[in-house]
């Protein structure tokens, strides 16, 4: 029998955890977790239901950057103005996971701890450089989402460990940000691939900084450094070549799976780096003027 038990503060969370290690099992919006209960996959000893924390559901803004509690829903994300103004990549990524059902309960924290290869969110967190805190009975820690995804449902969080929050960096003055993914509406909206772009501009019209993140496939999501180093130092005035050559790479780091979906990522992500890129282009175009 799965014993539940609900906390209130990030104290007794840690202390169930702490009592519980791998036997135990955080319960947050509960979209992976309660299905896989329903299925028999679920084998741990206890759930953990930290929903009622209302430490961890906050945004706000700190020194500059933006801070989000590991509880804020996904439905929250997509129509918060602070998240859509510093963090359009979120905004865009949030509002695409599943239906509005889904987006009302499933959580940041949760789509970011069950590091599934579809997880939206993802790429735009990684885009934004995200910083998570980690918290435990021996204190916190402090980690960069890429180092925390290690692959698909695998990450370095340990089972006495809570995640608490998420920093981003925001947006500069000549920046630009987006989100797009490709789906089958039949398997509920989850990405055959997605992908953010973050773009930054100097003056000059010289690209002076650029984060691609991708999502599907076998992988965890993750950086595409090919199709950064593409593009990075060119003039955006002149960036036809070099966004088909950034789409090529991107192709080429889906890897030499022979599946369906696999020649599918590989057919479309050209095409879907240059519409983002393109409307990225014209975000920082359309300010400058």
């Amino acid at each position: 029998m799965v014993q539940y038990r609900r906390v209130r503060s990030v104290a007794e969370a840690v202390d169930e955890l702490s009592r519980w290690g791998t036997e135990g099992r955080v319960l947050a919006g509960g979209t992976d977790v309660m299905p896989q209960y329903l299925r028999g996959e679920q084998a741990h000893a206890a759930l953990i239901d930290i929903g009622g924390i209302e430490g961890l559901q906050g945004i706000s803004e700190i020194g500059g950057v933006t801070s989000i509690g590991a509880l804020v829903t996904m439905r929250r994300l997509a129509t918060a103005s602070l998240i859509a103004l510093r963090h359009p990549a979120l905004s865009q990524a949030a509002a695409a996971v599943g239906a509005w059902q889904t987006q009302t309960v499933a959580t940041l924290g949760g789509n970011i701890c069950t590091a599934a290869s579809t997880a939206d969110t993802l790429p735009a967190l990684l885009v934004a450089d995200a910083q998570l805190t980690l918290v435990s009975k021996s204190g916190r820690r402090r980690i960069g989402l890429e180092e925390f995804l290690e692959g698909p449902g695998i990450t370095v969080l340990r089972p006495t460990e809570l995640l608490r929050a998420v920093e981003l960096e925001p947006l500069g003055e000549r920046s630009a940000e987006g989100y797009l993914k490709v789906a089958r509406r039949s398997a509920m909206d989850l990405a055959v691939v997605g992908l953010a772009l973050r773009l930054d501009v100097a003056p000059s019209g010289v690209i002076s900084g650029i984060r691609i993140a991708m999502c599907g496939g076998d992988r965890s999501a993750h950086r595409v450094p090919g199709a950064e180093s593409a593009l990075l130092g060119t003039q955006l005035s002149g960036e036809l070549g070099a966004f088909t050559e950034a789409g090529l790479a991107l192709a080429d780091a889906v890897g030499p799976g022979v599946s369906v979906e696999a020649q599918y990522r590989r057919r479309v992500l050209p095409g879907l780096f240059d519409r983002l890129a393109r409307r990225c282009s014209a975000d920082i175009s359309g300010a400058d003027a």
